[in-house]
């Protein structure tokens, strides 16, 4: 899980799910590592849409590595951070 373009392919068909009833379950069992680009492309940019309580709401991760966990959580804050910025 390296590039933005995966990152955003992976977004796209991600969003949707997020406006149905149930809670998404993003399992990342088996790849040890992302890049922050992967992580701020599919991840973070869907701060963009909605409020990370909601996201929060919305989702749960599986299967992390203690690496992209770290990653992940970099890529929310900076994104968020920057939304308050505007």
């Amino acid at each position: 899980m390296g590039t933005r373009l995966l990152g955003a392919q992976i977004r796209a068909d991600l969003r949707p799910l997020l406006d149905g009833p149930e809670r998404v379950v993003l399992d990342f069992s088996g790849i040890e590592i992302v890049t922050n680009s992967f992580a701020d492309e599919c991840i973070a940019k869907l701060l963009l849409d909605m409020p990370l309580k909601d996201l929060k709401a919305k989702t749960t991760f599986s299967g992390t590595s203690p690496m992209t966990e770290r990653i992940i959580l970099t890529a929310l804050k900076r994104r968020q951070l920057q939304i308050q910025g505007k």
